[in-house]
């Protein structure tokens, strides 16, 4: 059976994908810092829960001896936004979190796994990244420089594994309403986290960005999957979102 493993899967988009992938054939490691939550999940569908906060280097080792010389399917999913404000106003910490989670965790656990990757004779890495990685929208400066950062890792990556035996694919959601992400960026404010989704007509939910992460992982090893962004229909650009009249 092929492996994979997905960080970011106590909840969300990272949840849903170890469940798409487990169903899709996959060995399973799923990674998060709740230990509750994924041990949770992997008795659900029979994968392997390993606590892991992306950001520590202790656990990302822990991570790479997991599966040992060989891995399939790396999903860096790990990410989340805090804050809405302007740049001016930025709170610098929350800044230093979005990046340290979004890129530098990401760089951790592909530099830690890379070798297995590449011994797998057919590796995939796919980092989910974001609209905002591609558009820039205000209040959202410090997510939207840490999401095109790792637009561009991801891009170098292709280009410095060129010859390896791994493909390089970035999966760039639009608005997906998750049990968490908004009340993470908000500080559990759940009026704020609702506000974002007011008014939408289906929003895209975390097993639409699963199936599209199981889409490009199972495509014929020889097809890269570059970059898919992936939108509501009701969202027809980062600044343009359609609501019904409250």
């Amino acid at each position: 059976m092929p492996t994979a493993v997905v960080t970011g899967a106590s909840s969300g988009i990272g949840e849903a994908t170890a469940r798409a992938l487990s169903a899709a054939g996959f060995t399973v490691l799923a990674a998060a810092r709740r230990r509750d939550r994924i041990e949770r999940l992997a008795e659900e569908i029979d994968a392997i829960a390993l606590p892991c906060d992306i950001t520590n280097p202790d656990d990302v080792a822990r991570l790479a001896d997991a599966f040992g010389d060989r891995l399939d399917l790396l999903v860096n999913n790990a990410g989340g936004a805090k804050g809405m404000v302007d740049v001016t106003d930025a709170d610098l910490d929350d800044w230093r979190w979005m990046y340290e989670t979004n890129v530098l965790g990401t760089v951790a656990v592909t530099q830690a796994l890379a070798p297995a990757l590449i011994n797998s004779g057919a590796g995939t890495i796919i980092n989910v990244g974001s609209t905002a990685g591609r558009v820039a929208y205000e209040g959202g400066g410090g997510y939207t420089a840490a999401k095109h950062a790792l637009a561009v890792v991801t891009e170098t990556l292709r280009l410095e594994l060129n010859g390896q035996p791994v493909r390089i694919s970035e999966i760039a959601p639009g608005m997906v309403k998750t049990e968490e992400f908004s009340l993470t960026r908000f500080e559990g404010d759940v009026a704020r986290a609702e506000a974002v989704y007011a008014g939408v007509d289906e929003p895209l939910l975390a097993q639409d960005i699963a199936d599209a992460i199981t889409w490009v992982a199972t495509r014929p090893p020889h097809v890269d999957i570059d970059l898919m962004v992936i939108k509501p229909v009701a969202q027809a650009a980062q600044h343009k979102v359609h609501r019904r009249p409250q």
